[in-house]
């Protein structure tokens, strides 16, 4: 038996990358970005805080969620599976990544937050629609 499950809690780091295949299916990219609090040792050691970045794939109704609701700076939580995958770079350099694929996410930052990030990115009409809206939220 073997379990590949992972659970994440953070901050996406910049604006979601969605692209659409050719046959219509989404597929987003983003960072997220996980942070241990630092802390003092009993013999007075300071451990700094460290954040940790990770590349999170979303597919279909995931992805086209993403691209309609999660922004830079937003808390979600991401459910999925580990990927690690290679390929070379145009050095022809072996590069190797690590994704997680996400199988569930959840939006944890407040709806006020979010309306008004999308309030000072969009026009007033688009964020009139988004705040229009709320009840039709797939979530």
């Amino acid at each position: 038996m073997s379990l590949n499950k992972v659970m994440l809690i953070g901050n996406v780091g910049k604006e979601p990358d969605v692209r659409y295949l050719d046959n219509g299916v989404a597929v987003a990219s983003l960072t997220l970005a996980t942070t241990e609090r630092g802390y003092r040792l009993q013999n007075g050691t300071d451990v700094p805080e460290r954040t940790e970045w990770h590349n999170i794939v979303l597919w279909r109704g995931l992805a086209e969620t993403v691209e309609k609701y999660v922004h830079k700076g937003d808390k979600l939580f991401v459910e999925g599976k580990i990927r690690s995958r290679s390929y070379d770079d145009q050095n022809g350099v072996k590069r190797y990544i690590t994704e997680i694929f996400a199988d569930n996410m959840e939006m944890l930052s407040p709806r006020s937050q979010a309306n008004q990030a999308s309030s000072l990115s969009a026009s007033p009409s688009a964020s009139a629609q988004v705040q229009g809206g709320k009840e039709d939220l797939p979530f």
